[in-house]
């Protein structure tokens, strides 16, 4: 399938990858920049709500609540897409009791927590997604999402990079701290499969695995790196993803290990 599409948020991390996937395919990629009011004059395709605040949600309430909500709510109310696809966060799950959620386990915030306008927002961009275009929208809910290109955000990405740098590591972090991983690349394989098919409803984008730092540590000593952390905390893992709508549409994300295993392969070639 190729056709129109529209990438919102194409110079942030996923929407780079996305639009040179896309691009690459055949896709005519329609990439507004920030401020465009434009695109509400104009057919958008497919639309791939990928803008958002990650890393300074805290110290940027409101930009978060832009990003995640507002234009949203204009870009639904323009009306003039075929499918939206709105990139949420499996964050969403934090906090929950059971220690693997699908897609329609019941979501539970506390609105008195200043930290939680992250998942708050995200939150009401997933209800407007699902309840308010009649039909075409499906949210993708990631989970950890990483990389090794320049300035790659998370904590793994950051690891594996200056992985290229040193073979001495010392983390800011402890080993204990587990997290779904899941390499960029399976991310952009599916969104592009929740528009080909095209996905209804919440679709986690995840591994379904959850790996701890001192797991993935283990791959680095194994090929010769040295790797410390400079805490020893041990908090409640997150709980998982489960992932079977993912692998229903035809997507089957890479572990983490052979991910990481393969690139520190690359490094010593």
């Amino acid at each position: 399938m190729t056709g129109l599409a529209t990438i919102i948020g194409a110079t942030g991390f996923v929407g780079r990858r996305l639009q040179a996937r896309l691009t690459g395919e055949g896709w005519d990629v329609y990439a507004p920049a920030k401020g465009d009011t434009s695109l509400f004059g104009r057919d958008m395709g497919v639309v791939f709500y990928c803008a958002g605040l990650t890393a300074d949600y805290d110290r940027r309430p409101f930009d978060t609540v832009e990003a995640h909500v507002t234009l949203l709510s204009a870009l639904i109310q323009a009306g003039r897409f075929e499918q939206l696809i709105y990139l949420s966060s499996t964050r969403l799950y934090d906090g929950q009791a059971a220690r693997l959620l699908d897609e329609a386990a019941p979501l539970l915030f506390d609105p008195t927590d200043p930290r939680r306008i992250y998942d708050l927002s995200k939150a009401l961009g997933e209800n407007l997604t699902l309840t308010r275009t009649d039909g075409r929208g499906a949210v993708a809910r990631l989970s950890n999402v990483f990389d090794w290109e320049a300035e790659a955000p998370g904590f793994l990405s950051e690891w594996l990079i200056e992985a290229a740098r040193t073979r001495a590591l010392n983390l800011d972090s402890s080993p204990h701290i587990a997290r779904d991983y899941i390499h960029l690349d399976d991310v952009v394989a599916a969104l592009v499969a929740m528009a080909e098919k095209p996905a209804h409803g919440v679709v986690n984008v995840a591994s379904g695995e959850t790996m701890a730092n001192g797991e993935i540590a283990n791959l680095f000593l194994q090929a010769g790196w040295q790797v410390s952390f400079a805490r020893d905390v041990s908090p409640l893992s997150p709980p998982t993803a489960d992932v079977g709508r993912l692998r229903a549409l035809g997507v089957d994300p890479a572990p983490v290990k052979d991910v990481v295993r393969r690139y520190l392969e690359g490094l010593k070639a």
